[in-house]
């Protein structure tokens, strides 16, 4: 009996494991409107930063891909574009790549712009919104962090830079 105890046990907490979240659950479209599955990053870490255009963050794009260069090798960098704040992000999706590119030299991906606060969310966003206490995205620049696994890490709030000594530091724990 006790064996079949804890058999059961084993296989609770296992089965447990198989519904917990993971970024790799997820897909979004990239700003040329192919299909980016998360999954394909299985075994490194993924920074997610909610991007825009218009922003006085919008300068943080140049140390996101300081920190993009620094770690590709190890670290996958994904923007996310949002127009949720303010109308910070009015350009086309093809129009935010090129901005990026252009005027910050951007190489890593862009995704296309994506609701990430309220109802209409993209469930990605959603879910993130449950894990941070039902709290939404505060504002553009928020930076999200996961770990070869997938799994959620930490969150750094837009005035943490991404050269900042903590937000490296976070980082270089899940590599």
């Amino acid at each position: 009996m006790k064996g079949v105890f804890m058999k059961l046990i084993i296989t609770f907490l296992l089965s447990l494991n198989l519904f917990a979240f993971t970024i790799h659950d997820y897909t979004m479209k990239s700003s040329k409107g192919k299909d980016v599955n998360f999954e394909d990053f299985k075994g490194k870490p993924i920074v997610l930063v909610n991007i825009a255009t218009k922003c006085g963050y919008t300068p943080q794009l140049k140390d996101i891909e300081s920190f993009h260069k620094k770690y590709k090798d190890k670290v996958v960098v994904l923007g996310v574009p949002s127009n949720d704040f303010g109308g910070q992000t009015p350009e086309s999706d093809k129009g935010v790549a090129e901005f990026c590119q252009r005027n910050y030299g951007v190489t890593f991906p862009i995704m296309r712009k994506t609701v990430v606060k309220g109802s209409d969310s993209h469930p990605l966003f959603k879910k993130l919104k449950e894990l941070n206490k039902n709290q939404d995205i505060q504002w553009n620049f928020e930076k999200f962090l996961f770990n070869k696994n997938g799994e959620f890490v930490s969150n750094f709030s837009s005035n943490v830079n991404p050269m900042d000594k903590k937000f490296i530091s976070k980082t270089e724990s899940v590599l």
